[in-house]
C-alpha cells in the first residue's frame, strides 16, 4: 500500500499506515462515546479524507472501527457487537477493535477479544497502539469467502 496519495491532512497519514487503510476508504464507526481518543479518531478521518459513517448508515464499508470497553458487556456481548459490525462490511474487509490499554479503566483482556472474535468468525491478526490510552486489534474473517 502506498501512502503517496494524501487525504485532507497528509500530516496524519501515519494513522492510515498504522491501520493499513487507504485514502478514500469508507469507514463505519461503532461504539463511539465521549471517552474515545478524539486526536486519533479525527486525525484518521482527516487523513482518509472521508467522514466516518455512523451506526445508522447502511452502505458498504472498507473497514469498521469498533470502540469497546469492559463495561460495554461480556464476551457474548462483544461477540454480538462483532457480528453486528459485519452488516455493512465488504467481503473480506476487517474490523479494527479499539479497547482501552491495560493501564486504563475499561480494559478488555486479549483472551476475551480472541474468544469473541473466534465465535463471531474472525481471527485477530495485528495490534496497533493507536494512542496513549487505546489499543487497536485487527480482526479479519477466519475463512475467506
Amino acid at each position: 500500500m502506498s501512502n503517496s496519495a494524501s487525504g485532507k491532512n497528509p500530516d496524519n497519514n501515519h494513522y492510515i499506515a498504522e491501520l493499513e487503510l487507504a485514502v478514500g476508504d469508507v469507514i463505519q464507526e461503532l461504539g463511539w462515546d465521549e471517552d474515545i481518543d478524539f486526536e486519533f479518531r479525527n486525525g484518521l478521518e482527516d487523513a482518509l479524507g472521508e467522514e466516518f459513517l455512523t451506526e445508522e448508515d447502511r452502505e458498504p464499508v472498507d473497514a469498521v472501527l469498533l470502540w469497546w470497553r469492559d463495561d460495554d458487556g461480556d464476551v457474548a456481548d462483544l461477540t454480538d457487537a462483532l457480528e453486528d459490525a459485519t452488516t455493512n462490511l465488504d467481503e473480506d474487509a476487517s474490523i479494527w477493535l479499539l479497547v482501552p490499554r491495560a493501564s486504563q479503566p475499561g480494559h478488555v483482556s486479549p483472551t476475551d477479544i480472541s474468544e469473541a472474535a473466534t465465535v463471531a468468525g474472525f481471527r485477530a491478526t495485528t495490534t496497533a497502539g493507536v494512542s496513549e490510552d487505546w489499543l487497536a486489534t485487527r480482526l479479519e474473517p477466519a475463512v475467506a469467502h
